[in-house]
């Protein structure tokens, strides 16, 4: 297949590359990160299986038009996208910053609906495809500390249920996977930030192995609409997400004790101690 993998430099998106260009894929790693991405290809090995590595803005549509015409170019046909680049930036709602609202905003829904638009339109005209967005278990339910991260992800997660209806009759699949919080260098930075503690209020983080087997192994092969990672946590998540307003409040107010008690035991133990806060 000819996959485009965005957030290739890091995280879950660099395990996406990894993995599927291992299996012979032909895979167009891409992330505004180039310097990255070349490291990747070099360490990992890349440069000698089937992986492109692009420079990609994810909030500007003509990196999108640019990358996806290079691949119907090289290759013939867009198989897979997957959406995976996203930032987070803790605050709260009384100190949120406009350049982290737009940073946010632009790159974790702008950037991801611009890229499905353009994939669409070729799948559309190929009647094939399948669109993967990366959204969080905070799309779902609403994380404090990390308001505009969450609302982010809640466009995903409705944008991707909504376009999931409409290309289906033109044989273009949507999935959107909603995983807890996953040990990448996203999860490690809100580690020192106390408005963050939800976060890591779950049993456990998730490895990004975990993720990426979940997403090649269950999510690319049988493409469901919607994917929970771990699946044990739909239950508790869609519960939390229906509570009334009141019942919220106090639910959350016990998963931040929790989360707090998580991050220090986890700071504790880490060997990369410090302050990992963007300047």
């Amino acid at each position: 297949m000819n996959i485009i993998v965005t957030g290739g430099a890091s995280g879950i998106g660099k395990g996406l590359v990894d993995a599927l260009s291992k299996r012979n894929h032909r895979v167009w790693g891409v992330d505004v990160d180039q310097a990255s991405l070349d490291r990747n290809s070099r360490e990992l090995g890349w440069h000698e299986r089937n992986v492109v590595c692009r420079e990609l803005d994810v909030r500007h549509p003509e990196h999108w038009k640019e990358v996806i015409e290079s691949v119907i170019a090289e290759a013939g046909k867009l198989d897979v996208l997957l959406n995976v680049a996203g930032v987070v930036r803790p605050e709260f709602a009384h100190q949120l910053t406009p350049e982290n609202i737009a940073l946010q905003m632009d790159v974790n829904a702008k950037g991801l609906i611009l890229g499905c638009q353009a994939a669409a339109k070729v799948m559309a005209e190929q009647r094939s495809g399948h669109i993967v967005n990366i959204a969080s278990l905070a799309g779902i339910a609403p994380i404090r500390g990390i308001s505009i991260y969450s609302a982010s992800k809640f466009a995903v997660r409705g944008f991707s249920l909504a376009i999931a209806q409409e290309l289906a009759p033109l044989g273009v699949k949507v999935s959107v996977v909603c995983p807890d919080a996953v040990d990448t260098p996203m999860v490690d930075l809100q580690l020192h930030y106390p408005e963050a503690a939800m976060t890591f209020s779950g049993p456990r983080i998730l490895t990004t192995a975990e993720v990426v087997q979940t997403i090649v192994d269950d999510v690319l092969v049988h493409q469901p609409i919607e994917m929970i990672i771990p699946k044990s946590r739909a239950f508790i998540v869609r519960l939390a997400a229906a509570l009334p307003a009141r019942l919220m409040r106090w639910y959350g107010e016990k998963l931040v004790a929790k989360g707090r008690q998580a991050q220090e035991k986890i700071k504790s133990a880490s060997k990369t101690a410090g302050d990992r806060r963007p300047s």
